[in-house]
Order: C-alpha cells, then sequence, then structure tokens
C-alpha cells in the first residue's frame, strides 16, 4: 500500500472520507458472514448456550481460509463442522472444564454451560472496565498458554482472543475464555501464536479505549501476562498491516481510524522496548549483587553442614588451648 511522505497510507487517508453508512454496512457485512449461531436454553435445569453451525458454515468457512491464505494471515475458521465440534469441546473442558460442562449434540451443536460475567467487550463499550479485569485476564491467557495442546505439539493457544471471548466474574475474580472457531496455523511457532493472543486482545483496548485510559490498560494487561519472551515477540507484530490483510485488520480494530490505531501502537511498541532494555539491566544487576548462600544450596559430599560447624565452634571454645581438642581421640 503506498505510504506518503508524512507516513501516512491509503488507507488512512481515505478512511476518513468514506461516509459513516459505508463503515457500517462494511461492519454489518462481515457480521453475516458467521458461521454459526447462538441461544441459551434451560436443559436439565442448567442454563446453557447452544451453539450452531450453519447450512453453509463449511462453505463459507473455507472462503474465509482462502482470504486468510492470500493475505498472509496465519488463522483459519474449522471448516469441517465434525473438527469444530471436536476442538470446540476439547478447549472449553480444558480451560473451563473445573466447573462447567460441554458436549456436542447432533451434527451441527456444541451445548456448553453458561459461564458467570460478562464479556470484557461490555465492560469496556460501557466504561466499566477496571485494571482488576484486565490483569485477571493476563493471568489466564499465561495459564491457558502453558497448557499442552496435542493439536500443536506444544503450548495451547486460542486464535481469536478477543475482548468478545473473554468473560469476567465479578464475584470469583477469575476471567475465562470462550469461542474457538478459529485456530493458529500450526506452522507458527509457539511465541509467536501466544503474541498473536496478546495483539487481538490488545487491539479492542487501542480501538476503542479512551485516550486517558488504553495505555494504562494496555500496561497493566500486559504486566499480568508476565511473559517477557512473548512481550517482546508482540513488539514486532505492533505494526498496520497493507494490502488484504488490512481488510481484517479493520475488522480486528471495530473500523477505528488507521492513524489513531497506528499512533497508539508505536507508543506502545517504544514502551515495550524501554520496559525490555530496563529490565535487562535491572536482571544484571541483580545478578552481580547476589552473594552466595550457605542455606539454599545442594549440599556437596564433603561439605561441612550448619549443624556440624556448630559443633565444632563448641568444641573449640570448650578446648583448654587452641591446639588441644576438649574431647580425646577414642581407639578400638
Amino acid at each position: 500500500m503506498p505510504i506518503r511522505e508524512d507516513g501516512t497510507s491509503l488507507a488512512e487517508r481515505l478512511i476518513p472520507l468514506v461516509p459513516q453508512a459505508l463503515t457500517n454496512a462494511a461492519a454489518t457485512f462481515v457480521d453475516s458472514l458467521k458461521i454459526s449461531s447462538t441461544s441459551e436454553k434451560v436443559r436439565r435445569g442448567r442454563r446453557v448456550v447452544v451453539k450452531r453451525r450453519h447450512v453453509y458454515s463449511e462453505q463459507l468457512a473455507e472462503l474465509a481460509n482462502l482470504y486468510f491464505r492470500m493475505s498472509s494471515i496465519p488463522i483459519r475458521f474449522w471448516s469441517k463442522t465434525k473438527d469444530w465440534q471436536r476442538w470446540e469441546v476439547k478447549c472449553f473442558r480444558k480451560l473451563n472444564g473445573d466447573r462447567f460442562r460441554v458436549f456436542a449434540s447432533g451434527m451441527k451443536t456444541v451445548c456448553v454451560d453458561k459461564l458467570p460475567g460478562k464479556t470484557l467487550w461490555e465492560h469496556l463499550n460501557r466504561g466499566t472496565l477496571t485494571r482488576q479485569m484486565l490483569e485477571a485476564v493476563g493471568r489466564e491467557l499465561r495459564r491457558a498458554h502453558q497448557l499442552w495442546s496435542d493439536e500443536f505439539g506444544g503450548g495451547w493457544s486460542h486464535g481469536d482472543a478477543t475482548m468478545s471471548n473473554v468473560l469476567y466474574d465479578e464475584k470469583t475474580g477469575r476471567a475465562r475464555m470462550i469461542d474457538f472457531e478459529i485456530i493458529h496455523d500450526k506452522s507458527v511457532p509457539a511465541k509467536s501464536r501466544y503474541a498473536d493472543d496478546l495483539l487481538v486482545f490488545l487491539l479492542d483496548v487501542v480501538a476503542i479505549a479512551p485516550s486517558r485510559q488504553w495505555l494504562p490498560f494496555a500496561l497493566c494487561f500486559l504486566d499480568a501476562y508476565g511473559d517477557t519472551e512473548v512481550i517482546a515477540e508482540l513488539e514486532n507484530q505492533l505494526a498496520v498491516p497493507s494490502g488484504l490483510a488490512w481488510i481484517w485488520w479493520g475488522v480486528r480494530t471495530s473500523f477505528a481510524k488507521p492513524a489513531k490505531v497506528k499512533r497508539r501502537l508505536a507508543k506502545l511498541q517504544d514502551i515495550i522496548v524501554n520496559l525490555g532494555h530496563y529490565r535487562a539491566i535491572a536482571a544484571r544487576r541483580a545478578r552481580k549483587s547476589r552473594r552466595p548462600s550457605i542455606t539454599c544450596q545442594e549440599m556437596s559430599p564433603g561439605m561441612p553442614r550448619p549443624i556440624s560447624r556448630a559443633r565444632a565452634t563448641r568444641a573449640r571454645a570448650k578446648a583448654p588451648s587452641p591446639e588441644m581438642p576438649s574431647k580425646w581421640p577414642t581407639t578400638r
């Protein structure tokens, strides 16, 4: 995509000229491409969410996957309904199976217990988002990335970790992830997959949060996540894409003005670079100032233990002279 001397792209120049009605139409069109629908029901006294694939879901998923491949976007929909059911059930159990149930029903349906709380997207738009919520999401995403996945042969990742797919329960202070329609491409390295999950979540914050809150919110989330290597990888992904990938970027950012998103991402990237630099310096200083310990190191053969040192000290104190021990050697 052509870049002007002031650093703005063609998309950034055109978006302000596009009528709001056209932007709304684009958003409506993207929303109509959803390959499944959800509804709430009560089964055996439990409130459940029923997720059902549409008749043409496989064709729509294949079409979307073709676009992802052409745009070099490393995600894909589960096009085959059976594969989607298996993955949806497996992921829900992995993340939420401690208290909640999930099962496949029929050929095109998955039923899950309704999770308590509201989505972070709802809180963001209502102005009720708090740092405690973002910290809970950061911790939960870090925990999820440490879980083993046979599909990846390594750590699990979401693939579509938007705020709409994260619920927060204020009673327990727990965040939980839902909706596993999309999966990362298996060829993508684990750290890049984890960083993409962070990016997708942060794009909602960057695009929608007020000017005074977006940066503290973003840093709070990253600090709670805490993996410096993944955050360093995230730094490499904080750039507005060009070409066909820009369409999906528009979806991810709710069609926010590209200039605003670009400016905020640049600010976040600069802070991440500086944080990494200062953390590295602090770690080196800590290593240099660290003193050897006599209590927490593994004892090696021949090393006197603290109790034997104490006995030797008392024996020397009771001896008549430094050269004479307090007890004569025993003989057999």
